[in-house]
């Protein structure tokens, strides 16, 4: 009668993994539930900032419907009366059960993270979850900072442990609650690392030298980007180690130890959440429920590492926008699990080699969006798949932005890529391809201090981008923010990267004119 689901979300996490062909990371255990799944390797959040991007795939809406651009709004009382869909599978004989971070709490999710609607038992947040931006950091004077780098002894925080750690004891109870009262079930679990600050068991700088990080390919602000394109990474500003540093606002560069420092760090607490995963995953077989539990992975969006001399998300790049993507289904993705069978072994990153763990299914390259998570879960659970929002559709309860993405699940990647070889520059290459889209808000034309985060009263621009296999279009529009109107016969800017020839999206050919036979596909 239906699998259970298991839903991972990973707060500001860019497929810097193994199973994405990061050679740096070790992730051997989310790379090994990649081995038994199917693998979106073009994935995009419909907006690189926490609430709206998990407001929007939790109702399966595009933030200009849900009309949450900040943190500073509740849809049902804002926007529409929207169907999410753990309310959805709540509706349809599952328990539903919230643990860490899954909504965005505070007034997004109504302080309640959206319970009872859309969960079974009120949602668990860690204990220690409080003293996240405390001063816990401990700087070569002794003395504890709130630093942007953070290594920790786990046994001098507050309580003994930290968030992550607590939220997968918590979900592995409740996995085995649920085995025990025979019950189906949806469990999220939202994990809070890589989120700033970059606070993890400091035993996992082991696993990066610091000798052994590279800078980012392309650690400069490109010549022909807008500068209402780029984000000023203020909240990162703001922290002890990197207030210390006096760089200047809003382009000076970081020095590049400390560029190095962060992104070893990113990569540590990586492998710290990879092994959280893993806990959790090898608790799955623990209990029996590997065979008929469906298990997604995903993050609400990604995170620059110095790209475009840029930090945190807070914009349109890939970067910020491209999450990974994966889907185990019991005998779909795999073949059936026989009970009792280990499907997810824990894997320590300590002793495990880069390599070792077998490749994930070949991963369909299709763009695909978020917003299309609603409609999938349903369909893969066997549950009526809710229709497509009519325009607009601020009174229809349930309905979705996104479309399935199932129909990827089986089709042979050869048949996605036909005909595509040597067709250089041309419009060929610009066939009916799928586009994700996402959406930035700007205060203004040049970067602000409120320029990462502008609040809706404050927002001017709305930068709108289409990413599909082979290029990243966006255009700057003025917005206005108390119809939550864009109008987009006047465009403050424009970005075109082809990928191609420009894979880290740093040469904008938006004002070059060869280019005219491309805008006259995109705009007819």
């Amino acid at each position: 009668d239906g699998m259970n689901i298991l839903f991972i979300v990973v707060d500001d996490l860019r497929p810097v993994l193994g199973c994405y062909g990061d050679k740096l990371v070790k992730s051997p255990n989310i790379d090994q539930l990649a081995s038994q799944s199917i693998v979106f390797s073009n994935a995009y959040a419909q907006q690189a900032l926490c609430a709206p991007s998990r407001v929007s795939f939790l109702t399966g809406r595009r933030p200009d419907t849900t009309r949450l651009y900040d943190f500073y709004s509740y849809w049902r009382a804002h926007a529409g009366n929207y169907s999410t869909m753990p309310q959805y599978f709540k509706e349809n004989g599952y328990v539903t059960l919230s643990v860490g971070k899954v909504f965005h709490p505070g007034v997004s999710s109504n302080h309640s993270d959206d319970y009872p609607y859309s969960w079974s038992i009120p949602p668990f947040h860690p204990s220690t979850e409080k003293y996240e931006n405390d001063k816990t950091c401990r700087g070569k004077d002794g003395k504890l900072y709130a630093n942007l780098v953070c290594p920790v002894d786990v046994t001098e925080m507050p309580k003994g442990t930290l968030p992550d750690i607590q939220s997968t004891e918590e979900a592995i109870r409740l996995l085995n609650a649920m085995k025990a009262k025979k019950q189906k079930f949806f469990l999220a679990v939202g994990y809070h690392k890589p989120h700033i600050p970059l606070r993890y068991p400091q035993e996992f700088l082991k696993l990066y030298p610091l000798e052994n990080i590279p800078l980012a390919p392309d650690p400069w602000v490109p010549e022909k980007l807008p500068s209402v394109a780029y984000n000023p990474w203020t909240d990162i500003r703001r922290r002890d180690d990197v207030e210390a540093l006096n760089v200047s606002f809003p382009y000076g560069p970081l020095p590049e130890e400390f560029q190095r420092r962060i992104r070893q760090s990113y990569y540590a607490a990586v492998s710290y959440v990879d092994v959280q995963v893993g806990l959790l995953l090898s608790a799955l077989d623990n209990v029996g429920l590997s065979n008929n539990t469906m298990v997604v992975f995903t993050a609400d969006h990604g995170w620059s590492l110095g790209e475009h001399g840029e930090w945190a998300k807070y914009s349109n790049f890939d970067v910020a926008t491209r999450v990974p993507l994966m889907f185990y289904v019991p005998g779909m993705t795999t073949s059936s699990v026989s009970q009792g069978m280990r499907v997810f072994p824990y894997l320590d990153p300590f002793s495990h080699t880069v390599g070792s763990v077998p490749q994930g299914k070949f991963p369909v390259k299709k763009a695909v969006e978020l917003v299309s998570l609603f409609p999938t879960l349903a369909e893969l659970a066997g549950l009526r798949v809710p229709p497509v929002c009519p325009k607009p559709s601020f009174h229809v309860a349930l309905c979705t932005e996104g479309t399935s993405i199932v129909r990827y699940f089986n089709a042979p990647e050869e048949k996605v890529q036909e005909g595509r070889e040597g067709c250089g520059d041309t419009a060929r290459c610009f066939n009916e391809e799928p586009a994700a889209l996402s959406q930035y808000p700007r205060p203004a034309d040049t970067p602000q201090w409120n320029s990462d985060k502008p609040r809706l009263k404050d927002i001017r621009i709305m930068g709108y981008s289409m990413r599909t296999i082979d290029y990243r279009y966006t255009v700057w529009v003025q917005f206005n923010p108390k119809n939550f109107s864009a109008n987009f016969e006047d465009v403050h800017a424009g970005e075109l990267y082809l990928m191609e020839t420009d894979p880290n999206q740093d040469y904008n050919i938006y004002n070059n004119t060869s280019y005219g036979w491309f805008f006259k596909k995109i705009l007819g």
